[in-house]
């Protein structure tokens, strides 16, 4: 029996698809099927169930995965403790952004290359994502960080967030859209006045989407997407050419003028959009993902007003960030 059988069979059984787990161990498919054929041969038992369209576990595939994820677990402490006695940070950090999130605003690429050129050793994956996904997988501890758009007022049980980004959403329309009355450009719009118009909106799964879709059941109706894209910039050039109303975070009104577009408050009730930086309640697993967060909770902005304002989910806190080497278990 390998390390790297019970590894293979930990992704495997995680990810319920032997493509997907080779994928995520940076291997062949083949490879990683045959070293677990090889552990079920040696062990006597089979450990999975591969008949249904996802791989499942048996019973007593059940019952060794336990044991696995604590083998594993005791080598990477075993590495943790060395590391730590010869001062070096490594290990592999896996970081997922919503669209757009990678922009000027964060300068997500100038911090993860600052992070990097301290810490050589740390392997750095990022992906991009919705928010819905982001959170099922730091959820499931296959994902270490997220940047997410948050559609409630708290982040899901199990995870906590730092507020990044906390503005109020708006209806971006054409200079010459019916909704630009003296009255509506001076005082907004009710949500109720886009139940029949149609909107330019996210994907699903993302923050803003969820906050749009819940707001508009709150006003009583349901909203017409007509277009979807996953970047606020290209729901801004579609509503620039009177395809319909775009639902985005308030612009500044040079930059709405500039993009030719006009954007009215949207009231009763308020949508707001919310970005969050976030992370299982009880800290990422390893020392190099703990350095990360703590790097970008100091680095990143802090939005939002009162108690809430650092972070929510677990204990709320200040917007202090821990050093590099320090657990970060908001």
């Amino acid at each position: 029996m390998e390390l790297r059988q019970l590894q293979y069979f930990v992704a495997v059984v995680e990810e319920a698809n032997f493509t997907r787990a080779a994928a995520r161990l940076h291997l062949a498919q083949p490879g990683v099927s045959a070293q677990i054929r090889q552990l079920e041969r040696e062990l006597g038992q089979p450990l999975l169930d591969r008949s249904g369209r996802s791989v499942t576990v048996t019973e007593v595939g059940g019952a060794v995965l336990t044991y696995a994820r604590a083998a594993l677990a005791a080598v990477e402490g075993i590495r943790q403790t060395v590391d730590q006695f010869s001062g070096l940070l490594r290990g592999r950090v896996r970081i997922a952004l919503l669209s757009g999130a990678g922009s000027h605003r964060f300068d997500m690429a100038s911090l993860l290359a600052d992070f990097h050129d301290a810490h050589p050793q740390v392997e750095i994956s990022l992906t991009e994502d919705t928010s819905e996904r982001m959170l099922t997988a730091l959820q499931r501890g296959t994902l270490d960080i997220a940047v997410i758009g948050l559609m409630d007022e708290e982040p899901p049980p199990g995870t906590s967030c730092q507020i990044v980004v906390d503005e109020p959403l708006v209806a971006a329309v054409a200079p010459d859209d019916a909704l630009l009355t003296p009255d509506a450009e001076r005082t907004g719009i009710p949500l109720a006045a886009l139940r029949d118009r149609a909107l330019i909106s996210l994907p699903r799964g993302t923050g803003l989407r969820g906050v749009l879709e819940r707001a508009c059941a709150e006003a009583g109706f349901r909203p017409r997407i007509a277009f979807e894209a996953a970047a606020p910039q290209v729901l801004a050039r579609l509503a620039a050419r009177g395809l319909g109303v775009a639902v985005v975070p308030a612009l500044p009104a040079d930059e709405a003028a500039a993009a030719g577009l006009r954007t009215l408050e949207i009231t009763a009730p308020r949508p707001r959009g919310r970005v969050a930086l976030a992370w299982r309640t009880e800290g990422p697993a390893g020392p190099a993902a703990r350095a990360l967060l703590g790097r970008l909770r100091a680095a990143l902005p802090v939005a939002g007003t009162g108690d809430g304002a650092a972070a929510t989910g677990g204990a709320r806190q200040a917007a202090g960030a821990a050093p590099d080497h320090q657990a970060v278990g908001a």
